[in-house]
């Protein structure tokens, strides 16, 4: 892939980071160019992991119980704005990243989204991934370095499964099979799983959520997340994706219900012709 040359100002100026966030990141520049430099040198054969990975596991859609899906690598200079948030939101837990181990932090390096035609279809997905999959809490990664396992032929799951959900959402989760998170209008499952070395981040949403998810992010995060206006026209869209999802599930079951009465119907129409045939048959 083509390397960009990175100039610090221009970086800054289009993740709109000041230079007191920068500072407060306390990130050397020259450690961040060097991230840089070893993530662009690898990104190709993270795409190849994430091209393994699809058509080892969700090629046959009918199999995963999803409609479709997507998969890409993190733009480089995103990882480093994201590095860079991290530091300052939580200078602990990423104290010592650096260009050695940040793929030990990053787990969406590789990233894969999966579609589902209805918000109730993410059992179906749940229940094949964690059966392809490790899936023991025993060994789901709390500390980045100490935990990360070497070894690049152990598949698992690394943390345990997640879901975003909107306060006032249909209750279709099972908080025994997946941590339910219900705060803020983001919308979206989370697995994270390592394969042949890296961690892959696969998120699903229904197509509608797809849709607001990447106008909300094309607009609104991380960069302009303070602004009012935008993050107004932001959560509508939202509702009306929550509505359209809610409508296509409606859909369904008034289709299932219409399916169940006719099939009625015709039971009772083939019992209805049987009596009036035992009738003709009786002897007067």
């Amino acid at each position: 892939m083509e390397r960009r040359k990175l100039d610090r100002n221009g970086f800054l100026r289009e993740y709109n980071i000041t230079e007191e966030e920068f500072a407060a990141a306390d990130l050397p520049w020259e450690e961040l160019e060097a991230i840089y430099e070893d993530y662009t040198a690898i990104q190709e054969h993270l795409t190849e992991i994430g091209k393994d990975f699809v058509d080892a596991y969700l090629y046959d859609i009918e199999r995963a119980g999803i409609h479709s899906y997507r998969y890409r690598t993190k733009e480089p200079r995103h990882l480093l704005e994201k590095i860079l948030r991290k530091r300052r939101e939580d200078k602990a837990k990423f104290a010592y990243i650096n260009r050695e181990n940040y793929h030990k932090y990053m787990t969406d390096l590789i990233g894969i989204r999966v579609f589902f035609l209805y918000r109730e279809d993410w059992i179906h997905f749940h229940k094949y991934i964690t059966s392809v999959f490790e899936n023991n809490p025993d060994i789901y990664v709390t500390d980045r370095i100490r935990d990360f396992d070497e070894d690049e032929s152990h598949y698992y799951i690394a943390e345990r499964p997640k879901v975003y959900k909107r306060a006032g959402d249909s209750r279709i989760y099972d908080e025994k099979l997946i941590d339910i998170k219900s705060d803020g209008i983001y919308r979206s499952l989370h697995y994270i799983v390592k394969f042949k070395g890296y961690y892959v981040e696969i998120q699903g949403r229904t197509l509608f959520e797809e849709g607001w998810s990447e106008i909300d992010h094309d607009i609104v995060y991380p960069y302009f997340k303070n602004d009012e206006m935008l993050k107004d026209f932001s959560t509508l869209l939202n509702r009306l994706s929550g509505m359209a999802d809610e409508m296509s599930s409606y859909f369904r079951r008034m289709r299932s219900t219409k399916e169940e009465w006719e099939r009625a119907l015709r039971k009772m129409q083939e019992l209805a012709d049987a009596c009036e045939d035992t009738i003709k048959q009786e002897p007067r």
